[in-house]
């Protein structure tokens, strides 16, 4: 089912990264997913499924975080981070998607690093920190500092999700609450503060590859206006969901097809 799937690590100098790769095409597509309680490492089989539709014409690799976050550690670090890893792997000109956090940390690379980037895809995040994700996020670190990862699985499904969403899968969610747990506690903790340090508003201009956003309209996380002024700032395509929130990448049917379609299209 699953095309040349492999799971690995990038020893850096920095420390280590975990990534997932799958696909048999030759053009690189690179994946930064949002701050969660889960890791690539271990994940790999599920994201080969979510992104089967790139697995024939792309080689798709997503890559996590370090294991260990520094202390004070930036949405920029973390880009510096992966500008690295996409080094390592060989890596450059590469169609670039990131998630949330994840969009945060692939702004600063098309800024810093456009040599690595070909197209760029931000999904349901934010170019500056506003006082919804700053309300939103400060919640989660409270709950990850008292031990209560618990409450941070049942926050994240209330404000995340949609009613219908909730009313199909909600039953689950108490069994995910139990399994919530990371394995690095204050990993986690580190990576939500890094939220809060994304800065690239004002830098925008110098992303000069073509670029999609799109955003959930009912986002309670980073809000639909932190994409659309995205979007506004660079002038580029712009989707937004309505009555779709953050988790707008897993509910919409057809937000891979649109990235597709995007990745595909001429420059």
């Amino acid at each position: 089912m699953f095309r040349k799937l492999k799971e690995s690590t990038i020893l850096l100098d920095t420390g280590s990264i975990d990534y997932a790769v799958f696909g048999s095409g030759d053009k690189p597509f690179v994946i930064l997913p949002g701050l969660t309680l889960r890791d690539v490492k271990g994940a790999g089989a599920g994201l080969a499924l979510m992104y089967r539709q790139f697995a024939k014409e792309y080689r798709v690799y997503v890559i996590d975080k370090k294991s260990d976050i520094p202390e004070g550690c930036t949405a920029a670090d973390l880009a510096e981070d992966t500008a690295a890893a996409m080094r390592a792997l060989g890596i450059t000109d590469a169609c670039l998607m990131g998630v949330s956090l994840g969009g945060m940390i692939a702004q600063e690379i098309a800024i810093r690093h456009p040599e690595l980037v070909k197209k760029l895809v931000l999904g349901v995040t934010a170019s500056r920190v506003n006082d919804t994700m700053t309300a939103a996020v400060s919640k989660w670190i409270t709950f990850a500092e008292s031990g209560d990862f618990g409450g941070i699985v049942s926050d994240m499904m209330d404000v995340m999700y949609s009613a219908n969403y909730g009313k199909r899968y909600g039953w689950l969610f108490p069994l995910l609450a139990k399994l919530a747990k990371p394995k690095n506690e204050s990993r986690f903790i580190r990576l939500a503060k890094a939220c809060l340090t994304c800065e690239a508003y004002d830098r925008l201009e110098a992303i000069t590859c073509p670029t999609l956003v799109l955003g959930g309209a009912d986002d309670k996380i980073v809000t639909g206006e932190a994409s659309l002024e995205i979007a506004g700032k660079l002038g580029c395509e712009v989707h937004m969901y309505p009555g779709l929130g953050h988790s707008a990448y897993e509910e919409a049917a057809d937000f891979n097809d649109r990235v597709y379609r995007f990745l595909r299209r001429e420059v």
